[in-house]
């Protein structure tokens, strides 16, 4: 059987296409697009005209795609910037009118158990380990051990809702940290008392800006290791500091010169530094690992 997976994120919309035997699965294709849903307005609850726009075509040519495959089922979940515009069911069934596309929006609570799913599978939870997935909308935060799921919450401060209100100065201003900072500390007090409670010995980032930060240590290393092609990557812990705390004092222009990063995260890798270091910082863990698995190896992975 052929599956595709879409993931309409907040920055980006995913494909994922694979031929599906089993439990046993092959990806034949695989394509992301920085189509920037939250641009500009997502504190306002209101996906902007031209996002609105962008989305459409974005999910038009993966509708030509999905057909080129000739694939038998489709799955496309809405996250954050859908689940709270106003305009949000407005979108959904635009997409549907223009591409024939129906698009399942998911709660915080089911975006965080595909996200878990999704780690899973790639067999990077080998400790009592605390999940984290960095969107443009919200992060997810998932405590698991080997056997089992413990606890799991998603938060609306992913990082374009994070820039769009507090980060102004080039480089980021000390006083913007500390108020992005404040923000987290109120929002995540019950995940600071699970994580004092259970003490989770890793912290797992889930792909995204994780990927980012692997990417520079191994350009900066020159390591053998290809994060497309890889399930999972364990990070120098030391290495990881160095890098975030370069990340946190450079300007716009010099991040954008770095080779490693992706314009769509020239910027919001900087409030993804700022959050990650933090929990770390609180929850006393200092090791690190990336799953190159997230979403939408969850979907496929509830799809087999």
């Amino acid at each position: 059987m052929r599956i595709a997976v879409i993931d309409l994120g907040t920055n980006t919309f995913h494909l994922l296409i694979a031929e599906a035997e089993g439990k046993q699965f092959e990806i034949l294709y695989k394509t992301n697009v920085p189509v920037k849903l939250g641009e500009g307005r997502i504190n306002d609850n209101i996906i902007i005209p031209a996002a609105f726009e962008r989305g459409l075509n974005c999910l038009h040519n993966f509708s030509n795609t999905i057909s080129e495959f000739q694939v038998d089922q489709v799955r496309a979940t809405a996250t954050s910037a859908v689940r709270s515009a106003e305009n949000g069911k407005e979108f959904v069934q635009a997409v549907k009118e223009r591409t024939g596309i129906t698009i399942e929006t998911i709660t915080g609570n089911e975006e965080a158990e595909l996200i878990y799913q999704g780690v899973k599978l790639s067999g990077a939870i080998t400790d009592l380990s605390l999940i984290m997935d960095i969107g443009g909308g919200s992060v997810e935060f998932i405590l698991c051990d080997t056997e089992k799921l413990i606890w799991k919450k998603s938060y609306n401060i992913g990082a374009a809702r994070l820039m769009q209100q507090y980060f102004k100065s080039d480089p980021i201003a000390d006083d913007e940290k500390n108020a992005i900072l404040f923000h987290i500390q109120h929002q995540l007090a019950d995940l600071f008392d699970i994580c004092e409670k259970y003490r989770p010995q890793v912290l797992i980032g889930s792909a995204g800006a994780f990927e980012t930060f692997a990417e520079l240590i191994i350009r900066k290393h020159n390591l053998k290791t290809d994060i497309n092609t890889v399930k999972t990557f364990e990070f120098n812990f030391d290495d990881y500091i160095a890098t975030t705390g370069k990340l946190l004092n450079t300007t716009h222009q010099e991040r954008l010169e770095m080779p490693g990063i992706i314009p769509l995260r020239v910027d919001m890798i900087v409030i993804a530094a700022l959050i990650t270091n933090y929990v770390l910082g609180r929850c006393k863990i200092n090791r690190l690992k990336l799953s190159t698995y997230d979403l939408k190896m969850g979907v496929l992975a509830s799809l087999l």
